[in-house]
């Protein structure tokens, strides 16, 4: 078992420059506190007439919610394994999200059977020794998060997490009467916060709803202008690269996917790629391109796009995003990033978009053949200047919102970081210590064990004692009768041959 109670940061206990735990606590992989081996669940079929299995979006902030699920291609005995009870957390296995994987939730009540799926790890702990909200709490909380993220493993644009990874995070653990403590004073801090965030994203969702408003109405007038966007293009459009990334600064820039933002490309975000300026110049940028993600586990970002600001050292884009160049005497740079943002646009991408191994992806095809209004450059530059002229107080309350938000963000993670370190409730010294705990979370362990192993020996035993259990002999057949001799003619008669042996 592996318990430290010196110093180390939350999740990595020996770190330099790290409190030391309270008195009473102590550190514990997850695996030092299980009742019961962690557990993936099992993947099935839909069927409609099937038993009850969780979706991947039942993890939800505030635990699972188990009316989201499907019906499996499985019956009752085969899911009986697999079955949720209050109590346990549940962990997504994988996302195309990094901050997604590891995800945790707790299960607080359960109205009608229902298992839990491949996508999922089931963690059992016993509430006479953690906590279950505190549990929650502290997997959820950032210096546990940064231990996931780090653990997880990607493949295919799909970040994992093992059940060997889940058990060596490294949690704090605190006596039990003071995790009830955290977890209840975390319980009313958390919910005001989460009252407040809910109110901040409907403004949110409003603000975006307004924009979409903007957009939609600006173009309404311009219908009769449609055309597909390869009508427009100056050259074809062009996929980017793909190059590894250099060790070094020599290599020629390529750009990040994560230069795509909501307004401009980021030009400063960006890698060194192993190649030369001269390969990377076909896919060199310049002010006025639009470039578009070809690929996001969300819909709603993928085929996004964003327009080239001035360029003012060279860089490429890579293989992430398509290049759009539009013929400067048809189409404003400026006109073409709003007509591209507008629901009419986002409609036929998303309808357009393929999926494969949990990855939306546009093609060249299908971004050729989007219809868009495309009027005069006169009628563009107005309608460029009243998308301005309406947008910019949308764009100071949704920055207020969002900084509103940040701010909301990092008191959750203080309050957690006080709650973990011992700063939130006060320590009671009559309170069990975590060491003690463990030894009775250990013992439990040892004596479920001793069960399970008398268990296998009383049925190897079971089945020794019929296999051992004596035959009866084979039954002998009787002999053949021994052969008799014909028995003697009556006098007066004599044998008659057959015809064939007759004179």
């Amino acid at each position: 078992m592996s318990v430290d109670s010196g110093e180390g940061a939350l999740g990595a206990p020996g770190s330099s420059g790290a409190a030391r735990l309270p008195e009473g606590w102590a550190w514990v992989r997850l695996a030092d506190i299980l009742i019961a081996p962690t557990s993936n669940g099992r993947s099935v079929r839909s069927d409609d007439n099937g038993f009850p299995v969780l979706r991947l979006t039942a993890l939800k902030d505030d635990g699972v919610d188990c009316s989201e699920y499907k019906l499996g291609d499985w019956t009752a005995e085969e899911a009986a394994p697999y079955l949720i009870r209050p109590g346990d957390f549940l962990v997504s296995r994988a996302s195309g999200s990094l901050n997604l994987v590891g995800r945790g939730a707790l299960v607080t009540s359960v109205m009608e059977p229902v298992a839990y799926p491949d996508t999922m790890i089931r963690i059992r702990t016993s509430p006479d020794h953690v906590e279950p909200r505190f549990l929650a709490y502290v997997w959820n909380s950032p210096a546990a998060r940064r231990q996931i993220e780090r653990s997880a493993r990607t493949g295919t644009g799909i970040n994992k997490l093992s059940q060997s990874a889940v058990q060596e995070i490294n949690l704090p653990l605190p006596p039990l009467a003071e995790q009830r403590r955290i977890a209840n004073a975390l319980d009313e801090r958390v919910a005001r916060l989460n009252q407040i965030e809910e109110r901040l994203g409907a403004a949110q969702l409003r603000l975006k709803s307004l924009r979409e408003e903007v957009l939609a109405t600006a173009f309404r007038t311009v219908e009769d202008s449609i055309a597909s966007l390869r009508d427009v293009l100056q050259e074809p459009l062009t996929n980017g690269k793909s190059v590894p990334t250099g060790e070094g600064s020599d290599g020629f820039p390529v750009l990040r996917l994560t230069a795509l933002t909501a307004s401009v490309v980021d030009l400063s975000q960006h890698k060194h790629g192993e190649w030369s300026a001269q390969d990377a110049e076909p896919f060199v940028v310049r002010e006025g391109d639009f470039l578009v993600c070809r690929g996001n586990g969300s819909l709603p970002l993928v085929g996004r796009g964003a327009l080239v600001p001035e360029v003012h050292e060279p860089v490429a884009f890579p293989d992430t995003m398509i290049r759009i160049r539009t013929d400067s005497e048809r189409v404003l740079p400026r006109y073409l990033h709003y007509v591209w943002a507008s629901p009419s646009a986002r409609k036929q991408i998303e309808r357009g978009a393929r999926t494969g191994t949990g990855i939306y992806k546009v093609n060249q095809k299908l971004l050729d053949e989007i219809q868009l209004p495309f009027p005069s450059l006169d009628v563009q530059h107005e309608i460029v200047d009243d998308i301005d002229r309406a947008l910019i107080h949308v764009g100071a309350c949704a920055t207020g919102v969002s900084d509103a938000l940040v701010r909301a963000t990092s008191l959750r993670h203080a309050l957690l970081a006080q709650a973990f370190d011992g700063r939130l409730v006060p320590q009671d010294p009559d309170d069990e210590p975590a060491e003690d705990l463990l030894k009775r979370i250990r013992a439990r362990r040892e004596a479920a064990e001793a069960e399970r192993k008398a268990a296998r020996r009383a049925a190897a035993q079971a089945k020794r004692k019929i296999q051992a259990k004596p035959k009866l002999p084979p039954v002998e057949a009787p002999p053949p009768p021994a052969p008799t001799s014909e028995p003697p003619l009556p006098e007066g008669e004599q044998a008659t041959l057959p015809l064939e042996f007759t004179a």
